[in-house]
């Protein structure tokens, strides 16, 4: 982790996608693919995705956690209910 950032406009990122993935699954590399100057998408590793989904997991759970410790949300909803609410 931790390669090279490109910044690339998304008219080149088109024509060289082949190669940009490359440099991204073998040489680690990060692609910022821009249009009209402004940054749009990320080509980025298959690690650094996982990171950033184990990351976006753990925010969660504290989220929740924090949310059980507050005395407010000691309301509890059957199952059921929760089911049928969400059309299951």
């Amino acid at each position: 982790m931790g390669g090279m950032v490109k910044i690339v406009e998304a008219t080149k990122a088109r024509s060289t996608f082949s190669e940009l993935l490359n440099n991204v699954r073998y040489g680690s590399d990060r692609v910022l693919i821009g249009r009209h100057g402004k940054e749009v998408a990320a080509l980025i590793p298959v690690e650094d995705l996982r990171l950033l989904e184990m990351l976006e997991d753990q925010i969660d759970i504290d989220a929740a956690r924090k949310a059980l410790r507050n005395p407010k949300n000691k309301v509890r909803i059957p199952l059921a209910e929760v089911k049928k609410r969400l059309g299951l």
